[in-house]
């Protein structure tokens, strides 16, 4: 992840949903279904007399008709058809034989260094929370989820404590003020961390007496604490300065926190929203790196656009659809080559928030977007390990990868209209 220039009297946060309670995944989707029929032993289980549920009682949902319910669901706009749904599997597996013991995972914790990207290869705060993600997106909950994985050693674990052990290690990470950082991370990784913990809270995975929700609390006040007076964040904690990309890593974990019922005041919503609206170019339809370099025209690129176009689209921002249609042109004719992919360190980046925001604006944009173009980049781009590559590390790339191909899942709430 660019670590880089890229690419009460709380009031909540305006227009997103909100549970009453903190919200638990429903019933296993049309993933952990399908998984279940590809991984259940069909000749064991005949042999037996059992069916194929019977026969992987770890992955609730196994059965014949899983296939059938997985296209069926797709056609109404939900779930991932077989070719992902294997692509995903071989990329989770990859993950967790790269969970480090400690929980982590390593990749490059750098910056972009003009169109180069460097830095130590170390343990890395964001790309951990972006591989729990990708196990969140499939379903993965604390007694239930799509099947077990070789770790590094050979052992045969469970999502759930792959997604348990990155918890853990976050939530070692935090100082005392809530900052989540480690190796020299900065806000882009404090950011992915709070909406991995948010998310995970919210799917109930708080065994620990309380210090998953401790952690979230205090590292959402953190990001709160930090925003300065353009309404944006920076790089460091309390930085005078702000910029796109840094801004909606924040507000997407502040969304998120919310969303598991963390209070986040309003006016700090306000101010980001209003920041993202400042840093549009509407002669060209994308939004601008900073705001404060307009004069200079500072650069306006598919992954700052995309990250822009799905933070409005998220805060309920439908005002103005002309600006909104502008910045989906402006995706459709710039978005990145394949080629691209691997000698680049903000491809995967863009995607991610490129996918969020199609997500939203629904319709027949979305299902090509997602069906004709990433979907088929993404297949094609898999390694024969299972692994994506980057700059950044195959760790943060397969992350990516699997949370945008489990996009239409819609289990995490960056998915939810």
């Amino acid at each position: 992840m660019p670590e880089s220039d890229p690419p009460r009297n709380m009031l909540m946060m305006p227009r997103f949903s909100i549970p009453s309670q903190p919200r638990r995944a429903g019933p296993l989707l049309p993933l952990a279904a399908a998984l279940a029929a590809l991984l259940a032993p069909p000749i064991a289980a005949q042999s037996s007399g059992r069916s194929a549920a019977s026969a992987a009682p770890d992955v609730p949902g196994a059965g014949s008709e899983a296939p059938r319910a997985l296209r069926d669901d797709w056609s109404r706009g939900l779930g991932i058809d077989r070719d992902v749904l294997e692509a995903v599997q071989r990329g989770l597996a990859y993950l967790a034989r790269h969970q480090n013991e400690d929980g982590s995972w390593t990749d490059r914790v750098g910056r972009k260094v003009l169109m180069s990207y460097r830095g130590a290869v170390k343990p890395h705060v964001g790309v951990t929370a972006l591989a729990g993600l990708a196990f969140l997106a499939g379903g993965t909950l604390p007694d239930q989820g799509p099947g077990r994985f070789a770790d590094a050693r050979g052992r045969l674990v469970h999502g759930a404590q792959v997604v348990q052990k990155a918890i853990d290690y976050l939530i070692r990470s935090t100082s005392s003020t809530g900052y989540i950082s480690a190796n020299n991370s900065r806000m882009y990784s404090h950011a992915f961390a709070t909406l991995f913990l948010a998310e995970a809270y919210g799917m109930g995975f708080s065994r620990d007496g309380g210090d998953l929700k401790r952690t979230l609390k205090r590292a959402t006040q953190l990001i709160v604490n930090s925003q300065n007076s353009l309404g944006g964040w920076r790089y460091q904690p309390n930085a005078p300065d702000a910029d796109m990309s840094v801004t909606v890593c924040q507000v997407m974990a502040l969304r998120a926190a919310r969303n598991a019922g963390i209070a986040v005041p309003k006016e700090t919503i306000d101010a980001a929203v209003e920041y993202v609206n400042s840093s549009f170019i509407s002669e060209i339809g994308a939004f601008t790196y900073q705001i404060e370099d307009r004069g200079l025209r500072s650069r306006a690129t598919f992954p700052l656009t995309a990250a822009g176009l799905a933070t409005l689209y998220l805060a309920g921002e439908y005002q103005e659809p002309e600006k909104l249609r502008k910045a989906v042109t402006y995706l459709r004719w710039s978005r990145p080559r394949r080629i691209e992919a691997r000698s680049s360190f903000d491809y995967y980046y863009g995607q991610y928030y490129a996918v969020q925001a199609m997500f939203q604006r629904g319709g027949a944009e979305w299902r090509s977007w997602y069906e004709d173009y990433i979907k088929q980049d993404l297949l094609s781009l898999q390694e024969p390990d299972g692994c994506w590559v980057d700059l950044v590390g195959a760790n943060y790339a397969t992350a990516m990868a699997t949370i945008i191909l489990q996009f239409p899942n819609q289990y995490l709430p960056i998915t939810e209209n």
